[in-house]
């Protein structure tokens, strides 16, 4: 017997944008065999889903004036420029948006049927499974064209299959108008997009990447990039996958290392632990991140709608906690902290103090198109500003909109009812013992409450306990709301910020502590610099400062 040195090619899926599901199969299920057996299982024509044909020029032709393509007859192109892109894909969405006029974007998405989110299936394998063809468009923030390109050639560098990937945080959008240190001294031989869209910022790139099978992923990382592991990495892909699943929020980080030649850290997850956090809430580690802007490179259906949840579910949970009429930096702000609400780096000098204030400042556009379409699709809640009307208001930072919300205890027990299944369940129990509720009875009142017996036909609507929980005092609510988010975050977040001691390295731990101290004190300067403009400024004076978000691809 014969074990597999290198690791099969990755090949990009036409259906779901993504790595080829057959070859993924035979690299688990073939880790040993016979020389001509692994032979034929390396070739390409191994996968009777996309044949791999040998290398060669490009091809050139002329178009024809049937093709669709809108080239015209005689033009001469290359072939791949013509493949039509899939629908449902990041490519597809941003080229047909790319191709529409120049006005404003329709945020409503009539299509979507009204209770998609009531049993939603999260075992879907296609985009044509979601509920309807423009479902989740609102997740894919546009960025610069050639910035992106830059960011899904890291992803190439790895052999080991991405089901799917975003990048995020600061490297991304920024957070400041401006940096102390250039991208260059940052990042070894960053491509020219990536020097172009920092600037002087110079930020390390962000990245999280879903995957199928985490002891096979690893087993392939190992081989190919053995430096981005500590010394858990001598140990095997076996014990490397139970620290990641095991301890923490399930994710295994690798920061300070530099991918075609830019200083990258990515984060690996099961997508099944992902999709659980994203639609129950169990850590909200993940499912935070996914509520602030980041950039989709690779998408998965599954990933889709269960994010879809968590935006709507974030949405519901700030609602609880604003009072019936509020503006839009103050929703956007509401979502943005509820993650930070019970991590342990916001109570230690180890994080900007202002972050979650920086980053609905300076990434408000994007925070329209997460939640405008989001929020026109609720019932209970809408847009009442003028200025909406305008054809430049979603990418208008200095506009912040006023928004309005029905306070009907009905319908806000509804939003009760509706919360996150873990969520929820940290939220009753708060109650439980707030309204002196006998254990006899609360378990009665779980179990004609219960949605998830597959064999029952129920409507998630507010009962009555649902309605005394949205119902009791305004600070009464926020703050049990708090606490029940405080009680969700703070333990996965702890106990992965001390899992990252094991899988970064000794170094590459006190390196991170050292930016996050300065992050911390810069946030300090920036609060006392607010301070003094506060107190110098003129009686009257209110001027919203203007938004300093990246140069994008205008998509209507």
């Amino acid at each position: 017997m014969q074990t597999i040195g290198a690791p099969v090619r990755s090949f990009l899926c036409p259906t779901t944008h993504s790595d080829c599901p057959i070859i993924d199969c035979l690299q688990i299920l073939c880790v040993s065999t016979v020389p001509p057996l692994k032979q034929y299982l390396l070739s390409p024509g191994a996968c009777w889903l996309h044949r791999q044909t040998p290398k060669r020029p490009p091809q050139r032709f002329f178009a024809s004036a049937a093709s669709g393509n809108g080239l015209r007859r005689g033009d001469e192109v290359d072939r791949k420029q013509i493949v039509p892109s899939t629908p449902g894909t990041s490519d597809s969405i941003e080229q047909s948006t790319e191709r529409a006029p120049s006005s404003r974007p329709s945020t409503r998405q009539p299509s979507i049927p009204p209770d998609w989110d009531e049993k939603p299936n999260l075992n879907i394998s296609t985009f044509s499974q979601l509920p309807s063809s423009t479902f989740g468009h609102n997740q894919h923030m546009i960025i610069n064209s050639d910035f992106k390109e830059a960011l899904r050639q890291i992803l190439w560098q790895f052999r080991a299959p991405i089901r799917y990937a975003f990048a995020y945080g600061s490297g991304v959008f920024p957070q400041t108008a401006s940096a102390s240190k250039s991208a260059s001294t940052v990042h070894p031989h960053p491509s020219p997009a990536i020097s172009s869209m920092q600037g002087s910022q110079g930020q390390m790139i962000d990245f999280i990447f879903g995957v199928s099978y985490t002891q096979h992923w690893h087993s392939l990382n190992l081989q190919q990039h053995r430096d981005h592991y500590s010394a858990l990495g001598y140990l095997g892909s076996s014990f490397v996958s139970r620290v990641q699943d095991n301890y923490g929020a399930g994710v295994y980080f690798h920061p300070y290392v530099t991918v075609n030649g830019t200083l990258i850290k990515y984060g690996v997850v099961n997508l099944d632990t992902l999709c659980r956090d994203l639609s129950e809430w169990d850590t909200l580690y993940l499912a935070g991140r996914l509520q602030k802007p980041v950039k989709i490179l690779r998408d998965d259906p599954r990933v889709r709608l269960a994010n879809q949840l968590n935006l709507i579910s974030a949405v519901r949970t700030a609602l609880l906690l604003l009072p019936s009429t509020f503006t839009e930096q103050d929703l956007y702000g509401t979502i943005a902290g509820l993650s930070y609400l019970g991590d342990p780096r916001m109570a230690l000098p180890a994080e900007n103090s202002n972050k979650v204030a920086n980053i609905v400042k300076y990434q408000l556009p994007h925070f329209r198109r997460l939640y405008a379409p989001l929020i026109e699709n609720l019932p209970n809640v809408a847009f009442h500003d003028s200025r909406c009307n305008s054809s430049e208001w979603m990418d208008d930072p200095e506009t912040n909109a006023t928004l309005a919300q029905d306070m009907d205890p009905q319908k806000r027990g509804n939003m009760v009812r509706r919360l996150p299944r873990s969520f929820r369940s940290k939220l009753y129990f708060r109650y439980q013992s707030k309204l002196q509720i006998s254990q006899r009875e609360f378990d009665k009142m779980l179990e004609e409450s219960d949605d998830q017996d597959p064999t029952r036909v129920k409507r998630q609507q507010g009962g009555v306990f649902d309605q005394r929980v949205a119902n009791d005092r305004p600070d009464d609510l926020r703050k049990e709301i708090r606490k029940a988010i405080k009680s969700t975050v703070q333990w996965p977040s702890a106990t992965q910020t001390l899992k990252a001691i094991l899988t970064s390295g000794l170094s590459r731990s006190v390196r991170y502590v050292r930016e996050k101290i300065a992050k911390y004190r810069q946030g300090q300067r920036q609060r006392q610099q607010q301070e003094k403009e506060t107190r110098n400024r003129p009686h009257g004076y209110n001027k919203q400062p203007a938004s300093a978000s990246p140069s994008e691809d205008k998509e209507p």
